[in-house]
């Protein structure tokens, strides 16, 4: 049952990955610590052909013992590993260039998970997110990046508008987005480095974000429908802003 409370988010020391993806890039990653790996004999086959890297031994077991430490819902696909955080590093240390996101209060882990898979995919180099009103790195949000976990560094505030602050002092042009934004996001004039804030569904920026910000805009739509899921939303800035600076052919 402790593992349970682990993979629900109750202890910050083990990070419980499971599924395809999540697990092969965390053993492939030098900086991920492998504390314990699971693996149905399927799995385990598939490993040695594709030769995938393991630091520890899996623990030959069966599907359903798998199936047993995650929610109902949940695809392994053989595989569960017990995993080490990642160090996250400090916001004064990032490298003022490319593309880092904020995210203000956003906590649902799939829209998180899908938003770090988009940013893998766009080389940004750093998601900023606060300690409160985010969800925790689980299993959950890891299966919903598909592996983008071990790419993407976390970078985890107390105070988001300092935070904010903090970048605009390293040179980054601060842009939030917002349905009320005052310009079309597709007209602004981005540059490099780059930080777009992206804010919760239906409450989107808080007030004291968006007086932070140095820009606020809105994603024009043309159709009936004028909001996105945020993490849509976030994958349209991404392009826009990766081709405005240039990032992408």
């Amino acid at each position: 049952r402790g593992f349970d409370r682990r993979e629900r988010g109750g202890s910050s020391d083990v990070v419980i990955l499971y599924g395809w993806h999540p697990v092969t890039l965390a053993l492939a990653n030098p900086n991920r610590l492998i504390r314990k790996l699971f693996a149905t004999e399927n799995a385990a086959h598939r490993l040695t052909e594709e030769k995938i890297p393991t630091s520890v031994a899996p623990e030959i077991v069966r599907a359903d013992v798998i199936a047993k430490r995650l929610s109902a819902d949940a695809v392994h696909q053989g595989l569960l590993a017990e995993v080490d955080p990642l160090d996250a590093p400090d916001i004064d240390t990032l490298e003022a260039d490319g593309i880092v996101l904020v995210l203000d209060q956003i906590t649902d882990p799939h829209n998180v998970g899908a938003i770090l898979r988009t940013a893998a995919a766009f080389g940004v180099k750093a998601i900023v997110t606060t300690a409160r009103h985010s969800p925790e790195v689980t299993g959950v949000l890891a299966k919903a990046a598909s592996g983008a976990l071990e790419y993407v560094p976390f970078v985890t505030v107390q105070n988001l508008a300092r935070a904010l602050n903090e970048l605009k002092d390293l040179g980054f042009l601060t842009v939030g987005l917002d349905s009320e934004g005052a310009e079309n996001l597709a007209t602004v004039k981005m540059r490099n480095p780059l930080a777009l804030v992206l804010g919760a569904e239906g409450k989107g920026l808080r007030q004291l974000t968006r007086d932070t910000c140095d820009v606020v805009a809105r994603l024009d739509m043309p159709g009936e429908i004028k909001s996105l899921n945020v993490s849509n939303a976030a994958a349209l800035a991404l392009y826009l802003g990766a081709n405005r600076l240039g990032l992408v052919d």
